[in-house]
């Protein structure tokens, strides 16, 4: 048999400039290679977002892989080493957009899939792997629509993996159990304008806006728990638009951003929020609204025998057990929270969404190796 390389599979990736949303190609490779190892492929768009889903096999267990090939924007091209989607390999790293996140997970996923089923032949269960075109963009035509539409035709997952890039220094050391909230909302408050020297004339909307966000930050919202940090809320910015020094503007309005523990859900926090913009309104001779936007609650894959066994491929492979973390951004492990049990592990991260992104090549042979050892191992722990 000769051996799938996944560098130069990563190569072929990167080399297709998917800025989200656009494919450029990139789940043409990816479906031709699921075609050729026997999985039931398909294209699944939804809005102008493509996606793959495919699968072999129609039992349980039922293992998932899951990622996206879209990749965030380049910046200026003119200061990268290399062109961004070159894909050059230099002094042991290779260097693209998306070669961190998260291309090289994927081409390392790939790279052990195909050995597997070389040596194995299709397992007892089933293993798919769901592939997004909008994982940087908004999230909503992506890995979401694609569970929800599963869901309804009946497709079940037990265990999952995202190939995110987890790794905090070298390869191994972290993998996510879970994930933090994140919630954004703008507070708007209406008053009326008017004459500075004459505050029975008009209503200033920047004194209850002012006493919110005050309100908002006086304690810290928790003290984290067993898996995860505090809570933080955040202010963003504040606008009132008002180049007057002798007149008070009729609307004001801030956002903020609140990344939350399991110590809260975004129902909970919105109706802590709203109790202090009712309470400051109360005296207020004009309005107060707040506008939310959720991007995912918090979650977490509590210790088992999933965690245990990547955990135990990790440390098999390199000497290291990684540890088991909540901490960052989100990522679309919070889309299969409701579906199954579900890890991020990947590459390093230090470079991802920067200028010149790289990743050595060594760690995408190490992350194959691991991927490698969780196939080998996960069927023969929870195929019954």
């Amino acid at each position: 048999m000769t051996k799938f390389d996944p560098v130069a599979y990563a190569q072929d990736l990167i080399r297709r400039p998917s800025v989200t949303p656009v494919d450029a190609g990139a789940l043409d490779i990816l479906q031709t290679s699921l075609d050729a190892l026997g999985f039931k492929t398909r294209r699944m768009p939804f809005g102008e977002v493509d996606n793959l889903y495919a699968r072999l096999g129609t039992g349980s267990p039922h293992f998932c892989f899951a990622g996206h090939t879209d990749v965030v924007p380049t910046g200026d091209p003119a200061h990268w080493a290399d062109g961004p989607f070159d894909a050059k390999i230099k002094d042991g790293f290779l260097f693209g957009r998306g070669a961190a996140d998260m291309k090289g997970s994927i081409a390392a996923f790939i790279a052990a899939l195909t050995e597997y089923l070389a040596e194995n032949g299709p397992p007892k269960g089933s293993i798919s792997l769901l592939i997004t075109g909008d994982e940087e963009g908004p999230a909503i035509h992506g890995t979401k629509a694609v569970l929800e539409a599963l869901a309804k035709e009946g497709e079940t997952f037990e265990h999952v993996i995202m190939g995110e890039p987890t790794c905090a220094q070298t390869m191994g050391d972290m993998l996510k159990q879970g994930r933090r909230g994140s919630m954004n909302g703008t507070i708007h408050v209406r008053g009326s304008q008017g004459h500075v020297a004459y505050p029975e004339r008009f209503s200033n909307p920047i004194t209850p806006l002012v006493a919110i966000l005050g309100a908002l930050k006086a304690k810290p919202l928790d003290d984290g728990n067993e898996f995860f940090g505090p809570s933080n809320l955040e202010i963003t910015t504040v606008d009132v638009g008002n180049p007057a020094t002798n007149v008070t503007p009729e609307i004001a309005s801030a956002r903020f951003n609140i990344r939350f523990n399991t110590d809260h859900t975004s129902d909970s926090l919105k109706s802590w929020i709203d109790g202090i913009c009712a309470n400051v309104a109360k005296n207020f001779k004009g309005s107060v609204d707040v506008d939310y936007q959720v991007s995912g609650e918090a979650f977490l894959t509590p210790p088992g025998a999933f965690t245990e066994l990547v955990r135990d491929a990790a440390e098999t492979v390199t000497g290291q057990r990684p540890v088991q973390s909540t901490t960052g951004g989100t990522s679309d492990a919070r889309f299969f929270k409701d579906y199954a049990e579900v890890l991020d592990f990947g590459l390093v991260g230090t470079s991802m969404h920067k200028i010149d992104e790289n990743v050595p090549v060594a760690d995408i042979v190490t992350l194959t190796q691991i991927y490698r050892r969780v196939l080998d191992t996960y069927f023969a722990r929870f195929a019954k």
